[in-house]
């Protein structure tokens, strides 16, 4: 007699519901993300990389450039404290989703701006986080003026990128 016959219902039971638990399990392991090492060759090549959407041709050509020269740059000679604006470029911070990069400016001994170069922007997820965790992670950078900022929840990897980058930045602009 066959073991899933009608008179064992308790085992057919049994059966599905582990079938359903196993099945679940492996649907919520799967990322919807590339793999870091997929990520890392695309950004190498200059194709989604994560500029920012508005300058995201240049953006990336620039980004690529100052990667290839060391991750930063440097312009408006004046020393920052001297009153002239400084503008530096931190060096590119590898995540786990993708390169992050930001640019400050200090005026006077203080930082007037940041803006984030590159951001992972892979896919709709990516594009999701960023969207609220830039804007919050720019303006603690600006109160804070260090890069002792906190992180944000969900975005944990671009705010430890960003964090990298504005300290590489901001050291570049006192050393």
């Amino acid at each position: 007699m066959h073991a899933l016959r009608k008179n064992r219902p308790l085992r057919r039971v049994v059966l599905a519901s582990a079938t359903t638990v196993s099945a679940v399990v492996l649907l919520l392991s799967l990322k919807p993300h590339s793999s870091p090492g997929l990520a890392l060759g695309a950004s190498a090549r200059g194709s989604g990389g994560g500029a920012s959407a508005p300058a995201a041709s240049g953006g990336s050509s620039t980004a690529g450039s100052s990667s290839a020269s060391g991750g930063s740059s440097t312009t408006g000679g004046a020393p920052a404290a001297g009153g002239a604006a400084k503008t530096v470029t931190g060096e590119t911070a590898q995540t786990r989703w993708g390169p992050v990069q930001v640019r400050v400016t200090v005026k006077g001994g203080r930082l007037t701006e940041v803006t984030a170069l590159q951001y992972p922007t892979e896919n709709p997820r990516d594009q999701e986080i960023n969207s609220y965790a830039l804007p919050q992670l720019r303006r603690e950078a600006l109160a804070a003026q260090s890069a002792r900022i906190d992180m944000v929840s969900g975005a944990t990897y671009t705010s430890t990128g960003y964090r990298q980058s504005l300290q590489s930045a901001l050291d570049q602009v006192h050393g």
